[in-house]
C-alpha cells in the first residue's frame, strides 16, 4: 500500500512539474546501433510514471494469481490430511466419552493419512484393549513396533504404555512380551519411577517374589510412588516370598531368610504381616510366638492388633496371658477384649472368648465390628448355644 502511494504522488509530481518543462524541454538521446531514440524529458518522465505503476499493478495481479494458484493446490494436495487429523481429533473426543469401539475405528483410520502413526496405532490399541480385544490390540501393537523401528531413539513413554496393554491382557504370551521390553529397558528402571512400578507388579505376576524384594529397596526411595502402593506391594511381596521359600525348602530357611533382611525391613509392618501370617499357616508356633510376645508387651498399635484377629494361632495360651495383664489395668478396652476373643477362638477356649465378646457388645457405643460378631457366633455355636448365636449371625448380617 505505501509503494503505491509513493507511485500515485511521483505521477502527481510529474504532472505538477510538467509545466515547468514545457518551456525548457531539454532532450534525452538514446542511441543503439542504427537505432535512435530521441525523447524530451516531460516524455521520459511521464512513460517512467506509466511503467512503473502498469508494473505494480502486474505484480499484485500475478502475486494474486500465484495465491490463489498455492492455496487450490494446499486444498488438493493435503485434503486427505486434514481428513485424517479431523478423524484423529473424533478418535480422541470419542475415547473421552467411552465410546471405545468408535475410538478404535477412528485411530486407526486415521494413522497413516494424519501422520501420526505412533499416537494412532498406541490409541487405538488402548481403545481396543479397553474392550478387552486382546487380538485387534496386539495387532495395534506390531503396527507401532514398526514404526519405532524406524526411529533412532524410542520414546519411554510408549514403552510404558505397551508394556501396561500386554500386562493387562493376563495371558502368558503377553507377559512374555512385556518381560522382554522391560528386559531391553533395563538399565532405565532406576531412573523412570513407572517403570520400576510395572517392573515389581511384572516379577508378582511371574511369582518372581525374592527379585521384587530387591527392587522394593529402590521402591523406598523413590518420592514419586505413594507409601500406600509400596505397602501393598510389600504385602504381596513379602507374604508370596516367605510361601516360596517354607514350600521349595524348609523351616529353617525361611528363618534364616528372615534373619537376613535388614532390621529396618523387619520393622516393617507388611513385611512383619506377612511373616507372621505364612508362620501360623505353617503351624510354626514357637518363633511365631516370640516374634508376638514382645511386641504385645509394648502396647501395639490398633492395626497390629486387628491383623493378629486374622491370625490362625493354634497354641496362644501365653499371648492370651498378656492380653489378660494389660485387661487387668483396663477392663473395658475393647481393643484388648476384641483380642482376647480372638485369641482364645482360635485356642479352642469357647468360655472365654464367649465372655470376652460379650463384655466387648454391652460397652458404650458400637466398639465392635463385623469380624468380632462372627467370632462371637461361632463361639456361642461351639458352647451349644445355638438360639444366641443365631440372634449374632441375624446381627451380622444386618452389620453395615
Amino acid at each position: 500500500m505505501i509503494r503505491f502511494i509513493a507511485i500515485i504522488i511521483l505521477f502527481f509530481a510529474v504532472l505538477a512539474l510538467s509545466p515547468l518543462l514545457i518551456d525548457e524541454k531539454g532532450y534525452i538521446l538514446i542511441a543503439m546501433g542504427e537505432t535512435i531514440i530521441e525523447l524530451t524529458i516531460l516524455s521520459a518522465l511521464i512513460m517512467l510514471s506509466l511503467f512503473t505503476i502498469t508494473a505494480f499493478i502486474l505484480y499484485n495481479v500475478l502475486r494474486g494469481s500465484l495465491n490463489i494458484s498455492f492455496k487450490a493446490f494446499n486444498i488438493l494436495a493435503f485434503a486427505s490430511r486434514r481428513r485424517g487429523i479431523a478423524n484423529f481429533n473424533k478418535g480422541l473426543a470419542a475415547y473421552m466419552l467411552e465410546d471405545y469401539q468408535g475410538a478404535e475405528q477412528l485411530f486407526a483410520k486415521s494413522a497413516e493419512p494424519a501422520k501420526r502413526q505412533q499416537s494412532a496405532y498406541l490409541l487405538a490399541a488402548a481403545a481396543s484393549a479397553k474392550q478387552k480385544l486382546d487380538t485387534n490390540t496386539n495387532h495395534y501393537l506390531a503396527l507401532l513396533e514398526q514404526e519405532t523401528a524406524k526411529l533412532a531413539v524410542s520414546d519411554l513413554a510408549s514403552v510404558i504404555v505397551k508394556i501396561k496393554l500386554l500386562m493387562n491382557q493376563d495371558s502368558t504370551d503377553a507377559y512374555k512380551k512385556a518381560r522382554l521390553l522391560i528386559d531391553e529397558n533395563h538399565k532405565k528402571i532406576g531412573h523412570d519411577a513407572r517403570l520400576l512400578a510395572l517392573e515389581v507388579d511384572l516379577c508378582l505376576i511371574e511369582k518372581r517374589f525374592e527379585s521384587a524384594v530387591d527392587y522394593l529397596n529402590i521402591v523406598r526411595k523413590e518420592k514419586t510412588i505413594t507409601d500406600e502402593t509400596v505397602q501393598a506391594w510389600e504385602a504381596k511381596t513379602y507374604y508370596g516370598a516367605f510361601n516360596h521359600i517354607i514350600s521349595k525348602q524348609d523351616q529353617r530357611s525361611l528363618l534364616n531368610y528372615w534373619q537376613s533382611l535388614g532390621r529396618k525391613v523387619r520393622k516393617r509392618e507388611a513385611a512383619l504381616f506377612a511373616y507372621c501370617q505364612v508362620l501360623a499357616e505353617q503351624n510354626i508356633n514357637e518363633p511365631l510366638i516370640k516374634l508376638i510376645t514382645p511386641m504385645l508387651k509394648n502396647k501395639p498399635n490398633d492395626r497390629f492388633l486387628k491383623h493378629l484377629r486374622s491370625l490362625s494361632i493354634k497354641q496362644s495360651e501365653p499371648l492370651i496371658a498378656l492380653v489378660q495383664k494389660h485387661l487387668h489395668s483396663n477392663s473395658q478396652n475393647p481393643q484388648w477384649l476384641s483380642c482376647l476373643g480372638h485369641l482364645a477362638l482360635m485356642s479352642g477356649q469357647w468360655s472365654m472368648a464367649e465372655k470376652a465378646f460379650g463384655s466387648l457388645i454391652k460397652l458404650e457405643g458400637q466398639q465392635y465390628d463385623k469380624q468380632d460378631l462372627q467370632a462371637f457366633a461361632k463361639a456361642l455355636t461351639e458352647e451349644g448355644q445355638h438360639q444366641a448365636a443365631n440372634e449374632v449371625w441375624v446381627k451380622v448380617q444386618a452389620y453395615s
